[in-house]
């Protein structure tokens, strides 16, 4: 009987382990090694920055889990963007992006890409008419980010690719909140997929990688080219690291998605909180799409709170226990990050922010002492 690697859970625990190949070894070596020799024979392998085993075996995972024909690990997840971007446009070109878009790329899009005389919209995405009216004789590439940063609003994948491609446009797309678990946007027709592997696929805040994952043969120069060019390729022992972590992502998507819906419902209720971003909860403009496109939530989400001095959000939110203040998010450790709630008027008009707005990684930890952490903190804030 072969091995079914349709299912995740099988995918990630065997697919391309080649234990014979390895001389048994369960947890396959890292090849920490810059270059290969082929003075008595060539293996396929020249150099580490352009392919490597250790690193081809990651790919094999995360290329089969997003239902893509090719995968290919950056040394970032930036660094994965930006070669999507470069291999997708050329001089003269427009593209079309989602307002609330990780921050970086918008700034990559607004203050690089225009060096090259590349245009670039931003538009809400939550209707297909927002892209349809964005859409420009030289548009090129669509870039969504579905759920995007720190709103978490959804696009409809599949509505906006047929849309692009009856047009002959790209569409990529930052699969990162969901991930390959819960969502995979190259099935709903996306041409790239593109992950921070620092965050879900990593998960426990001990790499920095991103991942690039194409379904189109043709497309696979979208990632060879460019990481090879750049040089801007995982190393050996964070892709051995991200192995690690892959054994374990159904595992943990599923606690995360748990102890998510346990805190946003929480939250709901709270009086001091006005909002919650959170696709997995009924009440979120998203939650039909989501199950329309998604078959679960991560542990990523948002609020507001009811307060008109902002100023004593942070203090208030320092009583937490659980929950430390950092900018990263998608690993074992809760985490809150004020910083968008304290951005200028401008810039939070430029991402659709709304005031007072927090965002909370949920962990791994215990439920319930996340909700009794929480509320705690929230009796701080008058």
């Amino acid at each position: 009987m072969e091995k079914d690697f349709t299912k995740s859970e099988n995918i990630v625990t065997h697919l391309g382990d080649e234990y014979t190949k390895f001389l048994g070894a369960v947890v396959p070596p890292i090849f920490q090694t810059s270059l290969f020799t082929r003075k008595e024979a060539s293996f396929g392998y020249v150099y580490s920055r352009v392919n490597n085993p250790t690193i081809e075996i990651a790919e094999k995972k995360i290329a089969q889990l997003e239902k893509g024909n090719k995968a290919y690990c950056f040394s970032s997840g930036m660094a994965a963007i930006t070669a999507s971007l470069m291999n997708s446009l050329s001089a003269g070109d427009h593209v079309v992006c989602v307002r609330s878009v990780y921050m970086p790329v918008r700034y990559f899009i607004e203050n690089t890409l225009s060096r090259y005389n590349i245009t670039g919209d931003f538009v809400p995405g939550e209707r297909l008419e927002d892209f349809e009216a964005a859409i420009k004789p030289n548009t090129k590439l669509i870039y969504l980010e579905s759920p995007s940063s720190n709103i978490f609003a959804l696009q409809d994948i599949k509505a906006v690719s047929e849309l692009a491609h009856s047009k002959g446009i790209r569409v990529a797309i930052d699969n990162t909140w969901a991930t390959p678990y819960f969502q995979n946007p190259l099935e709903l027709g996306a041409d790239i997929v593109i992950h921070s592997a620092s965050k879900y696929l990593g998960g426990h805040s001990d790499i920095v990688g991103g991942v690039l994952i194409t379904k189109d043969p043709e497309l696979a120069s979208v990632g060879s080219e460019e990481r090879f060019n750049y040089g801007a390729c995982m190393d050996p022992h964070q892709a051995w690291l991200l192995l690690r972590s892959l054994r374990t992502l159904p595992l943990r998507m599923e606690q995360h998605q748990k102890n998510a819906l346990k805190v946003a419902k929480f939250l709901e209720s709270h009086p001091k909180v006005d909002r919650v971003f959170y696709p997995g909860l009924e009440s979120d403009p998203g939650h039909e799409l989501g199950k329309k496109q998604m078959r679960g939530y991560s542990g990523l989400l948002g609020l507001t709170l009811k307060t008109d001095d902002h100023t004593k959000i942070v203090p208030a939110l320092k009583n937490l226990k659980y929950f430390e203040d950092g900018p990263s998010w998608g690993s074992f450790e809760s985490l809150f990050n004020a910083s968008s709630s304290f951005s200028d008027e401008a810039t939070k008009k430029k991402f659709g922010w709304p005031d007072n707005l927090i965002r909370l990684s949920i962990g791994l930890e215990n439920g319930d002492s996340l909700v009794e952490d929480l509320d705690n903190a929230l009796s701080f804030l008058k």
